[in-house]
């Protein structure tokens, strides 16, 4: 390991990128939705709307299932988060391989921290109940910055709450979210293609795309 790895931190979108998190939003979405007496929505609906926070995510199941108003906004997005808190991780699992990389680049002594638009709290529930938590120095929802992605501002505030710099840190996510912040923040980026990109990976114009997490160790030390 060279000096640059020691010191580099590699920031992770989250839902997409290291958790297959449909299933357990899918089951708290579908719940809200009956509630306000809406009809339940399919996983590959879900899929298509996630990444852009929870605000968002409420208004694209509300037009989908019927229109919306702020006030239905404000009562469904309450519901979902009702539903959600305390099962983020019920049906939800890492991809194939990200335990065992994450814990290898941890060894390896890079950073590791997670810049999400899910909400901070959310984020840290799901990682511990998935018993990744202690892998990252710093958890960053879109709660917590003026502005998420693909606002640079919000991974940069992650990299410092990590204690990294900017001459030595990739980005890894799944979505035009991640690829904007990170081309906007001066920042490497690698794409996955298992992910939920409303586009397809390949035209995200990252600088590397994986097809599976067990190469991300290889990919990143391209940038290092």
């Amino acid at each position: 390991m060279n000096i640059s790895q020691k010191s580099a931190t590699i920031l992770f979108d989250l839902d997409g990128t290291l958790v297959d998190s449909v299933p357990d939003m899918l089951t708290a979405m579908n719940r809200s939705l009956v509630e306000l007496g809406r009809p339940a929505v399919s996983a590959s609906a879900l899929r298509g709307w996630v990444g852009d926070g929870v605000a968002t995510l409420i208004r694209r199941a509300l037009i989908a299932t019927g229109g919306l108003s702020d006030d239905l906004v404000q009562t469904m997005q309450a519901a979902y988060l009702r539903n959600y808190d305390g099962h983020t991780a019920d049906e939800s699992r890492p991809y194939p391989e990200v335990e065992n990389v994450l814990h290898q680049l941890s060894a390896e002594g890079y950073r590791l921290a997670v810049c999400t638009n899910k909400p901070t709290s959310l984020s840290l529930q799901m990682l511990e109940s998935l018993g990744l938590r202690a892998l990252f120095s710093a958890v960053v929802g879109g709660d917590a910055v003026p502005q998420r992605k693909p606002d640079p501002g919000h991974l940069l505030v992650a990299l410092a709450a990590a204690g990294g710099d900017r001459d030595h840190v990739v980005m890894v996510g799944d979505s035009i979210n991640d690829v904007e912040a990170a081309r906007a923040a001066g920042i490497p980026v690698v794409a996955v293609s298992f992910g939920y990109s409303r586009r397809p990976p390949a035209e995200l114009g990252a600088d590397l795309l994986i097809d599976h997490f067990s190469v991300l160790p290889d990919a990143v030390r391209r940038f290092f």
